[in-house]
């Protein structure tokens, strides 16, 4: 498994402990930026790990600002992703079996780092249930497919 992360200056502490544990888990990722907490503009982030994930040069992304809702929206604007913002475990789990999300994006300002953690183990160990989630999968990507010309 190979994972993009990505954060914008809001981000960055909370993806400093969020690699640490990818580290401590032996998981391959690489980190797209940004490298400080100097003011940047999460769209930036967003783009460069959705597309990466979207490319298929990484099987899951991870995105983290201020509150995640920012760097959610902007990565799903690039066919294909997913972009699941998630504050807690169930969540996590639901984005991966029900909407087989791709990329996770999280708050550093509403999710702690404990939580955090917990919660990108969640996401990255479920699995799509595929069925009738593939249906609705399905038809979401028709709806991207109409407005992505």
């Amino acid at each position: 498994m190979k994972i993009a992360i990505g954060s914008d200056h809001a981000g960055f502490p909370l993806k400093k402990e969020v690699m640490k544990y990818l580290r401590e888990k032996d998981m391959k990722f690489e980190d797209f930026g940004t490298f400080s907490e100097d003011s940047c503009d999460y769209p930036d982030y967003a783009l460069k790990v959705a597309e990466e994930v979207s490319n298929k040069n990484y099987d899951f992304g991870i995105l983290i600002c201020g509150t995640g809702i920012g760097i959610s929206i902007a990565a799903n604007k690039v066919p294909g992703v997913r972009a699941a913002l998630c504050g807690d475990t169930f969540s996590a789990h639901a984005s991966r079996e029900h909407n087989n999300a791709n990329i996770l994006a999280l708050g550093q300002r509403v999710t702690g780092s404990g939580l955090a953690v917990d919660i990108v183990d969640t996401f990255l160990s479920a699995e799509f249930q595929g069925g009738r989630h593939q249906r609705r999968i399905d038809k979401i990507t028709e709806i991207e497919k109409k407005y992505s010309k």
